[in-house]
């Protein structure tokens, strides 16, 4: 195994079935650890007894989803959706709820924290003209809105709505502006429900929006904004628009007015783009494209200020890597939505596609870090689902769609998701993804809001698998040997979201490597590094080393395990088997290929066997047959942060 010093299990296999059924009770298995030695030193000579004690480090990861839809976002409510904000909390908590489709729904494992993140435009405009509010009812098109939703036609008033707000023509009669009364109603709501909600210690409510951006003729360029603080501060200002006059679909727009809300108000924001798969290349640009010049170093330090993280998996699409851009990738082409933008009236180039996915954006910034002295694509990972059902459910086995017209049917496999002219994009296509994992020290606003701004986080595609990452200097081979990563890697080096610097003289960097299973999930095919840099010519590069697989197989000199794991995949009955995989790795891996001259990131993906998709597990309770191109197969996985080293 060249190069990965160590490969052990965590656990004994006779400790293994208690492990994991104290994980699944818990529905949070935690890898904990005391803080470093520096901090101890201030307190006591020596570390307490008990490796738990202190708390000066994150010691839990808590699950959470940062983008959820409710009734009040003006297209979850086209599509049908009756569920307010409240219900989503409720949802979220583990509570049972009945769907806007019908039928009860629950989730396996409650999540810890929830941001309900409805559409800042028109926020709270489909529940008033489900009501028949008068002034609605008044506008010829609101009144025929309402007269299609009635006849069942909802999908195509929310395609209307969508197609309008992406080519700036949506009716003026119809538009909740952010100094009207309708609108400070509904944020006033938005806010009660997140305080209402909010428990500190057991659940966090966040109060949040989406700021959805679609520049003409329908590209993405979506941000969610998380507020740290709680209503007091909230209330003090509404949330940014799109539309004009009194919005912008300029991301310097939206950050100007986080710069206000924080100056105003003396709280905390932040920004989480997604979806740059929809962006048709202007999601990490070069260029741009307000004023078609490149983009300058206000522009990269005030990016790199308000976004710290990347929304990298969800239902609309993976956005980690493109075939096309990682060739020698074989995992790269996982949930790939390519055909064009958001509402498919352009169609997608090559030459877009480094400017929308999270590995090349990774290596566009260290361009760009050495050409402006700031790196603008310098984020973090997480997942969130995108849902507009209000339901947060990223489980393969109780998917409820991206909304409520492709809610659980016998038929909804074969439904387009989005259509222009001959181009669509149907159901089958979209992905029950996923989730942010998030290390912090309580479930609280303010522990994880901090763990989200210095990137401790990771994304996974919706299995609630624990990932640790550690990059520094001295790791060695016996730092593997332990029931907590945490302890050693808090102590010898930066965890994920971190930075090394100026190699020491004759030192490569090492990383402490830890993945352990879902408690009710897949066992694991590997674990990978994924490194990224741009050479001397500005060309991007990238290199992609399995560090620890499962099942005895070999790495071979390259650092890949070119054995597939094996598939024990039953699609009749949508179950598999761990028969094969491991339900748990650790490793110290050194860099074979360190050149302390250049700068390079590392991040993890670790790898799931094969499991069923959410359509096997329909096709198995409705007795349907899969969609032609549909495997009915995955392999679920999870990105971590990155790790950042500068010379």
């Amino acid at each position: 195994m060249p190069n990965a010093m160590n490969a052990s299990s965590l656990l004994p296999a006779a400790l293994l079935p208690a492990a994991l059924l104290a994980l699944a009770v818990a529905a949070r298995g935690q890898d904990v650890g005391h803080p470093p030695v520096e901090t101890l030193e201030k307190v006591q000579p020596k570390r307490p007894y008990s490796p738990y004690a202190g708390g000066a480090v994150p010691n839990r990861v808590f699950w959470g989803d940062t983008h959820l839809h409710t009734s009040f976002s003006m297209d979850a409510g086209a599509f049908g959706n009756r569920l307010g904000p409240e219900e989503a909390y409720r949802f979220a908590r583990g509570e049972e709820v009945v769907a806007t489709t019908g039928g009860r729904t629950r989730l396996a494992r409650p999540l810890d924290f929830l941001v309900v993140a409805d559409h800042s435009d028109n926020m709270g405009f489909f529940p008033d003209l489900n009501a028949k509010d008068p002034t609605i009812m008044k506008d010829p098109t609101g009144r025929e809105w309402y007269d299609k939703i009635q006849e069942g036609k909802g999908m195509e008033v929310a395609m209307e709505i969508i197609d309008s707000f992406s080519r700036g023509t949506f009716p003026d009669g119809l538009m909740y502006w952010p100094d009207s009364k309708m609108y400070r109603s509904s944020w006033d709501k938005t806010i009660a429900a997140a305080e209402k909600y909010n428990d500190p210690g057991h659940f966090t409510a966040f109060i949040g929006y989406e700021w959805t951006s679609q520049v003409p003729p329908g590209q993405n360029l979506h941000r969610v904004v998380v507020y740290r603080n709680g209503a007091e501060y909230a209330r003090q200002t509404v949330p940014a628009t799109t539309y004009p006059p009194q919005g912008s679909t300029d991301p310097e727009y939206l950050w100007k007015l986080l710069q206000d809300y924080e100056d105003k108000t003396g709280g905390d924001v932040l920004a989480i783009a997604h979806n740059g798969n929809l962006s048709n290349g202007l999601m990490f640009p070069s260029i741009n494209h307000v004023d078609n010049k490149p983009i300058t170093k206000a522009y990269a330090e005030t990016r790199a200020r308000w976004e710290p993280l990347y929304e990298v998996t969800q239902i609309k699409g993976d956005g980690e890597a493109h075939p096309f851009l990682s060739p020698n990738d074989e995992f790269a082409d996982y949930g790939t939505w390519d055909k064009g933008n958001l509402n498919l009236s352009e169609l997608k180039k090559d030459s877009m596609l480094q400017h929308e996915y999270a590995r090349s954006a990774l290596q566009l910034g260290l361009k760009f870090g050495k050409e402006l002295g700031t790196n603008p694509y310098k984020f973090g990972m997480i997942g969130s689902t995108d849902s507009h059902t209000s339901l947060a459910t990223a489980d393969d086995d109780n998917f409820f769609g991206k909304h409520s017209g492709s809610g659980p049917s016998p038929d909804r496999m074969e439904h387009p998701f989005a259509k222009f002219g001959d181009l669509e994009i149907l159901n089958w296509e979209t992905l029950a993804s996923g989730y942010a994992g998030v290390w912090a020290k309580e479930n609280t606003r303010e522990a994880i809001f901090d763990a989200m701004e210095r990137k401790e986080t990771y994304a996974t595609t919706g299995p609630r698998m624990l990932v640790r990452f550690f990059g520094g200097w001295d790791f060695e081979a016996a730092d593997a040997n332990t029931r907590q990563p945490a302890e050693v890697g808090y102590r010898k080096g930066v965890p994920m979201g971190g930075d090394l610097s100026k190699a020491p003289d004759g030192k490569s960097p090492t990383f402490l490597v830890a993945a352990l299973k879902d408690a009710i999930g897949a066992n694991l095919d590997r674990i990978q590094v994924v490194k990224g840099w741009v050479d001397a010519g500005g060309e991007r590069q990238e290199k992609i080393y399995d560090v620890a697989v499962s099942d005895g197989r070999e790495i071979n000199a390259d650092g890949r395990c070119t054995t597939p794991v094996g598939d024990t995949v039953d699609l009749e009955n949508a179950t598999w088997s761990n028969t094969i995989g491991d339900p748990e790795m650790i490793t110290v891996w050194k860099d074979p290929d360190f050149d302390p001259a250049i700068s390079s990131f590392y991040y993890v993906r670790v790898l799931e066997i094969p499991t069923p998709r959410w359509t096997a597990h329909d096709a198995k309770y409705y007795g349907v047959k899969l969609e032609e191109g549909d495997s009915g197969k995955q392999q679920e996985r999870a990105y971590t942060s990155p790790i950042w080293y500068t010379p």
